[in-house]
């Protein structure tokens, strides 16, 4: 298994929280964003790739590529972070037997559909659901916009 050092949900991707507090954080030299629809944007995944530090190493792959790539062998030196938009890929991902310590939840902006958590979460009931089941099988989920904040246990907001 890959050397995961992050694994994140937030809609917002690669954006200023993670490449200067997150990637600080955790040492992390290499992103791995996991979105299907992305995987065939160039465009988008030229944008992403702009927004990360030189130093980073930026891959946008489907959940079935991702799955195959972090259970491959870990590389000397590599720090791995996963960034997700939504639970559901990671519920997919840990299907395929990819494991996570924990999940930090960030950004989920509010949308039709979705129920508001917070001022920075929203989430809809197959997100909701998704979560419930990642943290049935054992992997907690900790809501945290910043490596300085308090962790959250999302246990508390599912149950609200």
């Amino acid at each position: 298994m890959k050397d995961i050092v992050l694994c994140r949900i937030d809609d917002r991707l690669i954006h200023g929280q993670v490449v200067t507090a997150w990637v600080k954080q955790t040492d992390g030299n290499r992103i791995i964003v996991v979105d299907d629809p992305l995987s065939k944007d160039m465009f988008m995944q030229k944008i992403l790739k702009a927004a990360a530090p030189p130093n980073i190493k930026v891959d946008v792959l489907t959940a079935e590529a991702a799955a195959d790539l972090l259970k491959g062998e870990p590389v000397e030196g590599e720090r791995v972070i996963i960034l997700v938009k939504v639970p559901e890929v990671l519920e997919s991902l840990i299907n395929s037997g990819v494991v996570f310590e924990r999940i930090i939840l960030g950004g989920m902006g509010a949308k039709a559909g979705r129920k508001k958590f917070n001022r920075n979460v929203s989430a809809g009931p197959e997100e909701i659901a998704a979560m419930k089941r990642i943290v049935e099988k054992g992997t907690n989920i900790y809501f945290q916009l910043v490596p300085t904040e308090k962790a959250v246990d999302v246990k508390k907001l599912l149950e609200a």
